[in-house]
């Protein structure tokens, strides 16, 4: 599925669909080639009824402020570029809000897939 981005932004962002115990909420996420796991905010996590901090799970990453303990939690689905993933763990850590988004979308939910991002026609296709 190839869908189009704004290429006048900073960041490339794909539109996502975040599923959990408790319902369903859109997510903004940015793709991100750099993050090894995505990484969601806690408020969609929470909004669809998971809850990072009863996470038994803690998972050591470098930001730019250094290195923190952030909960994994594996969510029910998360969609997005055309494809879906059940049962997918990701990291619970609320980026600044200068971002613009709701998380990164890392290479862990690209994997077995070929990523095109087409700057000439502002598209990005996971396929």
């Amino acid at each position: 599925m190839t869908q189009p981005f704004d290429p006048h932004e900073d960041l490339v962002v794909v539109e996502s669909e975040l599923l959990g115990p408790s319902g369903s909420t859109t997510v903004y996420l940015a793709v991100d080639t750099g993050a090894t796991m995505t990484t969601l905010n806690v408020a969609p996590l929470k909004s669809v009824g998971h809850d990072p901090s009863s996470s038994s799970s803690l998972i050591e990453i470098a930001t730019a402020s250094g290195r923190e303990h952030v909960p994994s939690v594996s969510v029910d689905c998360i969609k997005a570029m055309g494809h879906e993933r059940s049962q997918f763990a990701v990291l619970a850590h609320t980026l600044p809000l200068s971002t613009g988004v709701d998380g990164l979308l890392g290479l862990d939910y690209m994997q077995a897939h070929v990523l095109c991002i087409d700057f000439r026609r502002s598209t990005i296709a996971l396929t």
